[in-house]
Formats: C-alpha cells, structure tokens, sequence
C-alpha cells in the first residue's frame, strides 16, 4: 500500500519543506487541494457535511496548482504529486493539458491528475460557467485531455469542449495518471469509464470493502478492469497501522494521513507538521506488510 500526505490548507510558504520531509520518510506522494476563489457570500451546498458549509474559510489557502507543483518536483525526486480534487470543469482543457505534460516531463511521471465536478456553484458563477453543465463538461475535458495529450493534430467536437485540428507540444512522456474524485455513483462511473484511479471523500473503514467491490464492478462493466487503478482513501478514524492492513485485501491501494487542520489545529508550525509526518511514518509506513 501507498501512503499519501494531504497538505490542503498548509501554509504556502512551508509547502516546500513539507514535500522535502514527506519524501525524506518515506511517503509515496503528497495531496493538495484546489478551489479558484472563495465567493463573499455562498449558499449551503457543500455535499460533505450536515451544515451544507465547507470546512474551509476565506483565509484557506488554495495556491495554483501548476506553480506549486512545479516547485515541488523542482525540490524533490522521488515525491508524487495529486490533487484532491482539481475542479476541472471550470477551466479550459487547451491550458490544462498543457500544463499537465509539462509538469509530467519536468517531474519524470510523479504527477497524477486528480479532477473532479466541483461542488460551489459560486465559483461557476463567477468563471461564467453553467453550473449546470459540470458533470457533461467534465466528461468532455476527461476526453479531450487524452487526445491532446497525442503527438498529433489532433481535433475535438463535443457540446461543450470544440476545438479544430491542433497540437501540443511537448506532448507528455509518460501516460498521466487520472484519478477521479467524488462520492456520490456518477463519481464512481465516472471514475471507472475514464479514471485510472479514484480519490475518496472521507470514508469509515466499514464502507471501503463495498466501495471498492463497487468501483471493481463498474469497471468491469465499462471493460477496463484489466488496466491499473489506484484508490487513494481518506478514513474517518484514527489511521492506524492495524486499520490500513485490514484493507489492503479489499482492493484499496493508498491511504492518507490525517490532513494537517484536522490532527493539528489551524495554523500549526511546520516543525508540528513534521513531527505528525514523523509518527505516521514510524508507526504506519515503515511498519506495513
């Protein structure tokens, strides 16, 4: 099993030192998190808590991904890199796919694109984007990405994504990892047709062996269950060494340390994230089989 770090939320200015110590003890990759803007006035509609509201805030810090990533490949050599999830839907897939390849030659292969539908319809809002649309966008974009990442012209007529003969370049070394991100069936269709992964949204422990017995069954039915797949899980428990072993056999391939804010608080010092690093490491990684 794979071990994750989410840094969402972390303080920009430490994410580097973060990405240093997370491959220093032993983590596979480091997880960060993507919303474009936090609206002045929002609507309950986050879909992961009772109250309708996200935990995050306006200070929440949600740096670019593309520079931030640039920068920890730059600063690491064996660290990969995901995102939980990037809200795909909003932005333009030309852009996207080429900064993807990019980052894929400048990292050696350690990014995988992590996407998802979004959730805040504010966000839509002001991007000028239908709301409405997102899942049917997504779908597009997730096509689209796979043809511009082709060392060809290439061409894309969908409702929503509609391009005439182009190329990228550099076109992408390595075939990009896409994990898809979301809760709900149309996540997990998704996932299974498109994904080469899937990131969960927080899940107990006794809901994985359905979810993954679940996702084996709709890529089976979409002719994809011979490819590799990833399922990166966030638990809703303390994460023990005892916890991620009596998963392993369910089909579940990565699991995740606790996301900073929640095991320390906001605001923590980054000799505090390390140390958190540090006990996951011993306890849980180098003690795995």
């Amino acid at each position: 099993m794979k071990f994750w770090q989410p840094i969402t939320w972390a303080e920009t200015d430490q994410l580097i030192e973060i990405a240093r110590f997370a491959e220093e003890v032993g983590f596979h990759g480091v997880m960060s998190g993507d919303h474009a803007l936090y609206p002045g006035t929002m609507e309950a509609g986050y879909p992961y808590s009772d109250s309708g509201y996200p935990p995050q805030t306006e200070e929440s810090e949600y740096p670019d991904q593309w520079a931030l990533f640039g920068a920890l490949a730059a600063a690491t050599s064996r660290l990969h890199f995901t995102c939980g999830v990037y809200v795909l839907p909003l932005r333009n897939p030309i852009e996207v796919a080429k900064a993807c390849a990019t980052l894929d030659i400048l990292s050696k292969g350690r990014f995988a694109l992590g996407a998802g539908a979004g959730w805040m319809r504010e966000e839509f809002d002001i991007y000028g984007v239908d709301f409405k649309t997102r899942g049917k966008r997504l779908d597009e974009c997730l096509e689209a990405l796979q043809i511009l990442w082709k060392p060809e012209l290439v061409e894309y007529h969908g409702q929503y994504i509609d391009f005439p003969p182009i190329r990228l370049a550099p076109a992408p070394q390595n075939d990009i990892p896409i994990y898809i991100g979301g809760a709900n069936k149309l996540a997990l269709k998704r996932a299974a047709r498109y994904g080469s992964g899937w990131i969960g949204t927080g899940n107990h422990p006794d809901e994985v062996p359905g979810l993954m017995k679940e996702i084996n069954e709709l890529r089976k039915q979409a002719g994809r269950e011979q490819l590799p797949f990833e399922t990166l899980v966030g638990l809703t428990v303390k994460p023990e060494l005892s916890v991620f072993q009596s998963l392993q056999d369910s089909g579940m391939t990565s699991g995740l340390n606790m996301p900073f804010d929640y095991a320390l608080g906001k605001g923590s010092s980054l000799d505090d994230k390390k140390r958190l690093m540090e006990r996951f490491a011993r306890d849980v990684i180098h003690r795995f089989a």
